[in-house]
């Protein structure tokens, strides 16, 4: 979803006006926070569509569409009623005031709606062992993406917090800013919960980029070797894709779109590269070699992007049950 294009956002937005505020809502509940802002956010914009638009995106139901111009009357009220159908008054709320009135929300559940630029300037300025007891709350890729808009000195500090911690108090989380407050406004009923160590922190290092991870790892290392080694036992990168066994490759290049993992294997080494072409089609495997030889210079940056999407889509198979990811000790991450 996060590759997704400007036009899939609006067809994607479209398609779940058109669909109606229940059908809308269940789709809403299998998607992810990113996701269903990405989308709301373009619904909220959305007011009406060309009859071809329409048609194209609903091109089962085309004799209806041929008459439909606006989607709803009030697409700010579709909006919050899907999304209160969906999350719920409280998460639904949060993303409401952000997305049609611009209002400020509080607690850790809406840090998950903000942009990561907002989050790191919320919380910069925090003990780092509380922003560490934040980031373990928040998605991997997300708690990543604030890490790296936080100088080097801290960034390894909280990742080297977020390795050790083996449990949240309640009263750890006191000394937030007021925009945390409400979250501990059940504080005393709150149970010890386990969040945090070696395999949180490698999850978030997994989305560092090669760079920034080696900088990370290596200055943990320099402070606590078994620590470090902990952490990267537990790391799955892009190069540990050779490691699937072909039947999780083949599962996983059907989850990948073409362009993406011409840019991601821009950046690959020949076990990976071979690995990936002996489970395509003899078909696929020359398109993608020549794509690959015809494809000019890509920024660094957008080669870890796509690697990451990649990535991504390997531990979503992965917790589906659907493939296995070996790590170091075979462990399925």
């Amino acid at each position: 979803m996060s590759a997704m294009s400007e036009d899939g956002l609006l067809d994607s937005a479209i398609l779940l006006l058109a669909l109606g505020e229940d059908a809308a809502a269940e789709v809403f509940r299998h998607l992810t926070p990113k996701e269903v802002q990405r989308i709301s956010e373009t619904m909220a914009r959305t007011r009406a569509t060309s009859r071809e638009r329409l048609a194209a995106v609903l091109d089962r139901f085309h004799a209806d569409s041929s008459q439909l111009s606006t989607l709803v009357g009030d697409s700010d009220e579709y909006v919050k009623t899907v999304l209160r159908r969906a999350l719920g008054d409280e998460k639904a709320g949060l993303l409401i005031d952000r997305i049609l009135q611009g209002g400020d929300v509080s607690g850790i559940e809406s840090l998950k709606w903000m942009d990561p630029q907002a989050v790191a300037e919320l919380i910069r300025g925090e003990h780092p062992q509380i922003i560490a007891s934040i980031l373990v709350h928040l998605e991997r890729e997300q708690a990543s993406s604030i890490l790296l808009l936080m100088g080097e000195p801290l960034r390894i500090e909280v990742m080297a917090r977020i390795a050790t911690l083996d449990g949240i108090q309640p009263n750890a989380l006191r000394e937030l800013n007021d925009v945390l407050i409400d979250l501990l406004a059940g504080g005393e009923k709150l149970n010890r919960t386990k969040l945090g160590g070696s395999k949180t922190a490698a999850e978030i290092l997994n989305f560092f980029g090669s760079s920034n991870e080696s900088v990370v790892l290596d200055a943990i290392r320099s402070q606590d070797p078994d620590l470090a080694q902990r952490i990267a036992d537990q790391m799955f990168t892009f190069e540990d894709l050779a490691r699937l066994d072909d039947r999780a490759m083949q599962q996983l290049l059907r989850e990948v779109q073409a362009d993406s993992l011409v840019v991601a294997l821009k950046g690959a080494d020949t076990k990976l590269r071979d690995k990936i072409f002996r489970n395509m089609s003899q078909r696929a495997a020359e398109t993608l070699r020549d794509d690959l030889e015809s494809k000019g210079p890509v920024k660094v940056s957008q080669v870890e992007t796509e690697q990451k999407e990649i990535l991504k889509t390997a531990r979503r198979l992965a917790d589906e049950g659907l493939i296995s990811l070996g790590g170091a000790n075979d462990a399925v991450l």
